[in-house]
This record gives C-alpha cells, sequence and structure tokens, in this order.
C-alpha cells in the first residue's frame, strides 16, 4: 500500500507555502554546482550537518517548487526538472517522478494552478512548464499565466545557445510561448508587485535576469530564492558561487547584498534547492552568515 503524500508547509501572515517534492539531487551534485564549497569549507560550519551536510562534507540539494494561495489565486514558484525530458544532465534525465500527484494533494491540481512564476530560465526550474501528450509537449497549466522577467526572455533570445538548452528551451518554455501563456515582466531596481502581497526582487547574476519572489502577509514577510542562493553554505561564504552562474561577479554582489539586507530579520528564506528542513531566518555569524532552521509543519 503506498504511503500518503506530505506536504511540508510554512505559514506567512495568513498564507500557507506548500513546498512541492520533485527529487532529493544525487550526491556529485555539490561538487559540480559549487566547486569552492569543498569537504574542508564544509567542515568548517558545523550548523550544516546533519541537514544542509553529510558527515563527510557532501551537500545535500533538492529539487522542488513552491505553491500558494494568495489573493485568491492559487501560484507556483518553479517548475523542477520534469518528466520525460531528454537532458544533458543524467540526474534530470528522463524523469518519472509523482510531482502532479503532489501537486494536487497540496491543493493545486494542474488545471487549477492560475499563475505560473518563473525565476530564471534554466532547465531545472522549467521542466513542468510543460507535459507530453500524443509526442507533443503541451503547457501542464493550461489556464495559469506563466511569467518571467523581459530581462530574462531576452538575454536568452540573444544568447549562443548550445544544443540541450536549445532543446530545454522547445521542450519547457517555446510550447507555452506559442500557447500565449508567457508574460514578460519589467523588474525595476526595487522590485515590482505582481499581486498584492506578492512582488517580484531582481537578484541578478546567475541570469541577467533573475528574480526572488518576495511575500508579504499581515506584516510577515517570506523570500523565495530562486538560484540567487543555491546551498547554506553560501550563507557563511557568500564568495562561493555557482559553475553555471552567468555573471559570477555580479552573482557574489547579489547574495551579498540580499543576505546583509535579511540578516536579523524575521524573514523566513525558502531556498529553492535547500534541503530539508529548507526555511529559515539569516543571522549573522563569525564574519558572515548562517542559517537558523524554521521546520515544517
Amino acid at each position: 500500500m503506498q504511503a500518503p503524500i506530505t506536504t511540508p508547509s510554512w505559514t506567512v501572515g495568513e498564507v500557507t507555502v506548500h513546498r512541492i517534492d520533485e527529487i532529493p539531487l544525487p550526491p556529485q551534485t555539490g561538487p559540480w554546482l559549487l566547486p569552492d564549497a569543498t569537504p574542508g569549507v564544509v567542515a568548517g560550519q558545523d550548523w550544516l550537518h546533519p541537514h544542509f551536510a553529510d558527515a563527510d562534507g557532501v551537500l545535500r540539494l533538492n529539487s522542488h517548487s513552491f505553491a500558494l494561495v494568495i489573493d485568491g489565486l492559487r501560484v507556483l514558484v518553479d517548475t523542477g526538472i520534469g518528466n520525460g525530458k531528454q537532458r544533458a544532465n543524467p540526474a534530470w534525465h528522463d524523469l518519472h517522478t509523482d510531482y502532479p500527484e503532489r501537486l494536487t494533494a497540496a491543493g493545486f491540481p494542474p488545471e487549477a494552478v492560475d499563475l505560473v512564476v518563473l525565476t530564471h530560465l534554466h532547465a531545472d526550474h522549467v521542466g513542468w512548464n510543460t507535459r507530453q501528450v500524443d509526442g507533443a509537449w503541451i503547457p501542464t497549466f493550461p489556464a495559469a499565466r506563466y511569467l518571467t522577467a523581459r530581462t530574462e526572455r531576452e538575454f536568452w533570445t540573444g544568447y549562443a545557445m548550445d544544443e540541450a538548452r536549445r532543446q530545454m528551451f522547445r521542450d519547457s518554455v517555446i510550447p507555452i510561448e506559442r500557447a500565449g501563456l508567457l508574460d514578460l515582466v519589467d523588474v525595476p531596481a526595487d522590485g515590482t508587485q505582481i499581486l498584492p502581497g506578492l512582488r517580484l526582487l531582481p537578484t541578478p547574476g546567475h541570469t541577467p535576469g533573475h528574480v526572488a519572489v518576495e511575500l508579504t502577509s499581515r506584516g510577515e514577510t517570506a523570500l523565495i530564492t530562486g538560484d540567487c542562493l543555491h546551498h547554506p553554505v553560501q550563507l557563511a561564504h557568500p564568495a562561493i558561487g555557482a559553475c553555471v552562474d552567468i555573471d559570477p561577479q555580479q552573482a557574489e554582489a547579489t547574495r551579498r547584498m540580499l543576505l546583509a539586507s535579511l540578516a536579523g530579520t524575521d524573514t523566513l528564506l525558502l531556498g529553492t534547492h535547500f534541503a530539508p528542513p529548507t526555511a529559515g531566518r539569516v543571522v549573522a555569524h563569525e564574519d558572515a552568515y548562517r542559517l537558523l532552521p524554521v521546520p515544517a509543519a
């Protein structure tokens, strides 16, 4: 008998934020993605254990989305890797997960989602934009508007993509554009409100149009990172960047600015690739920061 699906969640004012799990990423992801986060560096931050790294200093990372209801609308932030996608990364290739069932169990059946916010257009954030039916890729969320920053989409339009990235656009981005579902949003330096209580904040570097998503309700605030932060080790060492950052210097500057703005506040940080417990509050620690975990309900 299959175990019932459980959905971790956090309360922010009157809003409940659900984590929709896709897969834990394999151990080799950390050394590839964050090569400067060596076992020695990780071992120097004992607060990373046991949740965010194992006893050998191997980083733990996950792929998941966040789902919430705000202003009466069902909102999904990022859509993971997707099923049946042809991907160069073996950990992402031709997955067959129960992600749609997990969405439904959390109260977000795909046909009922109203808005999909894409923090950026990388393969592990857009995969469930579409699903395959009779050999064609069609929108997974047919009643939703999909939304990303105009800067993000325009950057990739002029970028010399390799075949793997072109494939990702063919199966996960272009079909929603052709269906007329993708909206491009201008995101100024101070951010932009897309719904009452929901803002996009520019967090460039990982990609030029990358955004974080800020949620505010009844005086409480949460921030969904996207990939401006991949792992809590970057709180302790903001200079550690990802091998896939388009502009590493800008990415580091963004991290430092963001962490300084969050440190010592009550803002709940929700990491798009953070392993459970996934969420926490940023506090000053030594000459940088650490995450005080906030377990899910």
